[in-house]
């Protein structure tokens, strides 16, 4: 009996461990997974939702992920796969919602800007990017992560990071010429 309850005490104990780890983790890194979630959807609630499921996957996953060479890539890949799904799953409903009403609708009036005056043509530009172009954009110029790293988040080669990064940049010059063109 004595030994069955120092094994059970072991276990409480790494387990504490493991959540002391895993805390400081989260504290370290939740302000810029809800900064990426922000640049991918554009709005502050949903990138804290997109951030807190992230972490709880990171969670459940944390005796594997903390042994990973960069956890913090990992939690900031299962943000953008969750905002990328977000996406396709709002678009279906959108496009539901308008055969049903027979129209399409933009933002109704009064709805609060969420993003300021000067970034927001530039961060609309990059949600209308491709989504991989769009999140690699987010990641490596909102992220500062390097493109090994991008490489790395998105399960890409980095000669593909550099080549969507440079579709990327010049999709994003002609829509923002045309936008200053239009002002």
């Amino acid at each position: 009996m004595a030994v069955r309850a120092i094994g059970q005490r072991a276990v409480g104990v790494s387990r504490r461990a493991e959540a002391v780890g895993f805390e400081a983790f989260y504290v370290e890194h939740h302000r810029r997974v809800v900064g990426l979630g922000y640049a991918l959807t554009g709005s502050w609630s949903t990138a804290e939702e997109v951030a807190q499921e992230a972490f709880l996957r990171t969670y459940q996953r944390w005796e594997t992920v903390s042994g990973y060479e960069r956890p913090d890539v990992w939690v900031r890949t299962v943000a953008a796969n969750l905002a990328r799904s977000r996406w396709r799953r709002l678009g279906t409903e959108l496009r539901a919602l308008t055969r049903l009403a027979g129209s399409r609708e933009s933002q109704p009036d009064g709805a609060p800007e969420l993003l300021p005056a000067e970034t927001e043509a530039f961060w609309r530009a990059v949600r209308s990017l491709p989504r991989r172009q769009a999140q690699v954009v987010v990641l490596h110029y909102l992220e500062d992560l390097p493109v090994a790293d991008v490489a790395a988040a998105i399960g890409a080669a980095e000669g593909t990071v550099k080549s969507t990064l440079h579709r990327a940049r010049r999709q994003l010059a002609r829509q923002l010429d045309e936008t200053e063109g239009d002002a």
